[in-house]
Formats: C-alpha cells, sequence, structure tokens
C-alpha cells in the first residue's frame, strides 16, 4: 500500500453535537453548504470542498467557473459526469452525493472528499515507491474501467492527473466529463457490448449515441496549454476523432499510463503538441527497457506495448484481459 500522510486530526471528527442537531422542518429551503474553500481549478470547473450541513461531513463540490456556468454544452458535460460517477457504483469510483442547481440557477454536484496524491504527482516522486505499488494502482484502475465497459462507457480521459490514491488503499477514477455512453440499442446487447470492446462501434455513433459533439470536448489540438498534458495519453482514433471510437481507446491510454510508470517517461513527447501527435499517429513507441536502463519485466513491457497499439483491433481485447495479465507473477523477471 501506498503511504501517504494522514488527514488532519480533527478532519471527519464524529461529535455528537452534529450526530443531534436537529434537522430543519424544511430542509430544502434551509442553507445546506458552507464553508467553501476552493481546492482545484479545471479548465472550465472548480472543485470546493465544505460543510454539508444536513449531515455534518464535509464533501467535495463541483460547479463550473462562473464565466462557463451559463454554457449549456459545459453544463450537460458537467451533469454527464455526476449521473455517470452515480451510475457506476465501484469501490475504484468515487461516490456522487447529490445533484442540484444553487440559488443562482447554476448547475453543482456534490461527492465523496478524498485526500490524497494523484499518480501524476506520485511519478514525480516514482523513486519512492516500488514497482508492485504502482502496477497495483494501474490494476485497481483497470477493474474501474473494465466495470464501466462492460456497462456501456468508455472514460477517453485516462491521464496521471486523473487517478487519485487516498490514505487507506484507495484508488480512484477521477473525471467522467469525457465519458462517452450508448444508448441502450446500441450497447444494451451481449453482441453489441462486444463489439464496442472489439472498436466495431460505428452505429454506436448513429443519431441515438449520447455523446457530446467531439468540438466541444475540449480536444481542439491547437490549445497549447491543457491538451499539451493530455494528448500524449490520447490513442490514435481519439486524435483523429474516430466516429467509431470504442472502450479501447481506453486500453490504449492505460497502457500509456503503464509505458511511464515503466519507463519514466511518455511513450511520444515533443516541444509542441503536433509534434507529440504526429508521432501517436505514425511511430511506434521504443520499448520501455530500450528507453530506461532499469530492469523492466518482459510482462509488463509486453501488456504496454500491445496497448499501445495503433490498430484497436491489435490491442489486447478488453480491459478485463489487461488486468489479468497484470496480475500474473511478472516479478519473477527481477530475481534473476
Amino acid at each position: 500500500m501506498l503511504n501517504f500522510p494522514q488527514p488532519p486530526k480533527d478532519y471527519g471528527q464524529v461529535y455528537l453535537a452534529d450526530t443531534d442537531r436537529p434537522l430543519a422542518k424544511d430542509p430544502s429551503k434551509s442553507i445546506r453548504y458552507a464553508l467553501f474553500t476552493t481546492i482545484a481549478k479545471g479548465g472550465k470547473s472548480l472543485i470546493k470542498s465544505c460543510k454539508d450541513l444536513h449531515l455534518s461531513r464535509v464533501v467535495c463540490y463541483k460547479t463550473l467557473k462562473p464565466e462557463f456556468a451559463e454554457d449549456e454544452i459545459e453544463q450537460r458535460r458537467l451533469l454527464r459526469e455526476a449521473r455517470v460517477s452515480a451510475m457506476l457504483q465501484h469501490p475504484n469510483t468515487v461516490p456522487t452525493y447529490e445533484i442540484g442547481r444553487d440559488n443562482r440557477g447554476h448547475v453543482y454536484f456534490t461527492m465523496k472528499l478524498v485526500h490524497g496524491y494523484t499518480l501524476r504527482e506520485i511519478l514525480d516522486y516514482r523513486e519512492r515507491y516500488d514497482l508492485t505499488q504502482l502496477v497495483d494502482v494501474v490494476v485497481q484502475i483497470g477493474h474501474a474501467l473494465d466495470y464501466a465497459h462492460t456497462h456501456g462507457v468508455a472514460h477517453r480521459d485516462i491521464k496521471p492527473e486523473n487517478i487519485l490514491v487516498g490514505p487507506y488503499g484507495e484508488v480512484l477514477l477521477l473525471d467522467w466529463g469525457l465519458a462517452k455512453v450508448w444508448q441502450a440499442e446500441s450497447a444494451g446487447s451481449v453482441e453489441n457490448t462486444a463489439d464496442l470492446q472489439a472498436g466495431q462501434t460505428d452505429r454506436a455513433e448513429s443519431p441515438s449515441t449520447a455523446s457530446i459533439p467531439d468540438v466541444e470536448e475540449n480536444m481542439n489540438i491547437t490549445q497549447q496549454g491543457e491538451l499539451q498534458g493530455t494528448v500524449v495519453y490520447m490513442s490514435p482514433e481519439q486524435i483523429q476523432r474516430d466516429p467509431g471510437i470504442g472502450v479501447k481507446t481506453d486500453i490504449y491510454s492505460l497502457g500509456a499510463v503503464l509505458y511511464e510508470i515503466l519507463a519514466g517517461v511518455t511513450p511520444h513527447s515533443g516541444e509542441k503538441v503536433h509534434q507529440v501527435i504526429s508521432k501517436i499517429l505514425e511511430e511506434d513507441p521504443r520499448a520501455p527497457g530500450v528507453v530506461t536502463s532499469a530492469r523492466i519485466p518482459q510482462l509488463l513491457e509486453d501488456v504496454a506495448m500491445q496497448c499501445l497499439r495503433k490498430d484497436p483491433a491489435q490491442r489486447l481485447a478488453s480491459m478485463g484481459e489487461m488486468v489479468r495479465l497484470l496480475q500474473e507473477d511478472w516479478r519473477v523477471d527481477l530475481l534473476g
């Protein structure tokens, strides 16, 4: 288990005065959230901690920045993130508590507040962590994605910044704002679900699709700032905005995360976004064992490289297969 500082001593402390406080006669009209503190800022969203006065607990409160609060597309994305997180009830996803509008009519949702470090913060101090610990993080995220895929959801934004490791061994996949969700007629049957996993999803982009238009999904490759840290984990089909994109895009992205854990660098790099994109589309990454002097277990290297195949059909068959392979005894390669 990865070791982290514990939350502040008084954080989450349970007191009788809080548990036995009377509930307002009309709680729907009373002030529910107070003591807001901004803890993170996304490209278009704000994440705050606040006190839920009804339940006497500190929660995470996510809303849009003021300049995007009236944007219908961004509201739709925020609603989708909240509902996907709520519907995918899995140990490696963050529970959603409530969704609503504030007194100005702006959309928000609340969720469990988890203290910890993102995988990006962990990788910034890679030498402190054992490979077994880091691969276990990938396995836990793989479980979350396997669950999501079997329920007809592709995350589409897998990167170290969206993986959180908590002080009690929690590993959580964050930010479902770019998730692609298929309608029942596209993903309801076993046959269609298998097609999604195989990347054969042309019909899933019919007018019945529930995905938000790609041009509105922060995937504009001319945006040099925020996208620079994201594009290195994108699959070729995601970069090309392939209408047939399926859940195998997540296999590519998690493979890119595994590659970085092994090699210490991302599969492709460049000074400009367009250079990275060109490499993702046209070049095969070098094997991690060639990039680093560290000893790399062959099984882990093989898994990473197969996940990074440009053709989705040539990648691992499913996220479940990736998890099974990572749970094999690859440590024997380090004993010789």
